[in-house]
């Protein structure tokens, strides 16, 4: 093998680095066995837009460079490379029929039912709108039924930069569009000054939700399971097989007759015999069934 050396950054590359196929091949496989996330042929321009930055940190010019570094020692380059990786566009309230059937249909009958505990998982959070909006929805349910319920939100993501962003809880006002009026009037505070334009998530709503960073190939330290379970847009990233394992390990992960949520464009048709679809991309927990 080869060794490539790592020289310093210059400004007259500073701008774009070519990524060449062999080096994008192993790349790609690497993040295909770490993630589970396929990336097709015409994703290396994506690839090598994205891994810019992150070369530029290292002072290295040349992928040939980052990947004789990945390869001599991967761990401590993983998590940067998955997370430059990992696609990230999300709003408050997208596919808003996923809220309203968990405001209007699930919620209210289980805290009428007498629920005292309630847990909910956004698997793949992204910058944290999911999470957000979700908070949102639940606080409402427990606070209209009057009840004392031990409620939780997990939110996970593969992107450590994203989980930053959803910690941090700021977003452009613009942003906050689809957000009811009543709800952006109780749980945003808005910026002034240097901040105007911004938004910041009131504590009291942080407070239903811990974030996490996890990787959905690797162990799952969560102990206990859940009633509903978000994960839209991501399997669509994985290859048929890893959509069939990941659905087995929700089946295993999720209450008896508890709720899976996926992206409208993502389906378990011949994937998973563990789950009913019951809605637009809702599915529910077959009683019986688990892995």
């Amino acid at each position: 093998m080869t060794s490539v050396v790592a020289r310093p950054l210059t400004a007259s590359i500073e701008q774009s680095l070519p990524l060449e196929e062999a080096d994008y091949r192993f790349l790609r496989d690497l993040i295909h066995a770490r993630s589970g996330i396929t990336l097709g042929d015409h994703k290396q321009r994506l690839l090598q837009g994205r891994l810019q930055r992150r070369l530029r940190s290292l002072k290295l010019d040349s992928f040939a460079a980052y990947c004789e570094r990945v390869r001599n020692d991967p761990e401590p380059e993983m998590a940067a490379l998955l997370s430059a990786v990992s696609t990230n566009v999300t709003r408050f309230f997208r596919e808003s029929h996923h809220f309203d059937y968990l405001a209007k249909e699930l919620l209210p009958k289980w805290l009428a039912a007498g629920r005292t505990r309630l847990r909910l998982w956004s698997a793949g959070c992204a910058s944290g709108e999911e999470a957000y909006t979700l908070a949102m929805v639940l606080e409402r349910a427990v606070r209209e039924s009057g009840r004392s319920v031990d409620a939780l939100i997990l939110a996970t993501d593969l992107s450590i930069e994203a989980l930053e962003a959803a910690n941090a809880g700021v977003y452009r006002v613009d942003e906050l569009t689809d957000v009811p009026a009543d709800l952006r009037t109780r749980w945003f505070m808005r910026g002034t000054g240097l901040h105007e334009g911004e938004a910041r998530i009131r504590p009291e709503l942080r407070e239903w939700i811990r974030f996490q960073r996890l990787n959905l190939l690797e162990r799952w330290p969560m102990q206990g399971q859940f009633d509903v379970i978000f994960c839209r847009n991501v399997v669509i990233y994985f290859d048929r097989d890893g959509k069939r394992r990941l659905f087995s390990r929700f089946a295993g992960q999720i209450q008896s007759r508890g709720y899976l949520f996926l992206g409208h464009s993502e389906s378990m048709a011949g994937l998973s015999e563990d789950f009913d679809l019951i809605g637009r991309s809702i599915y529910q927990h077959r009683p019986g069934n688990m892995a």
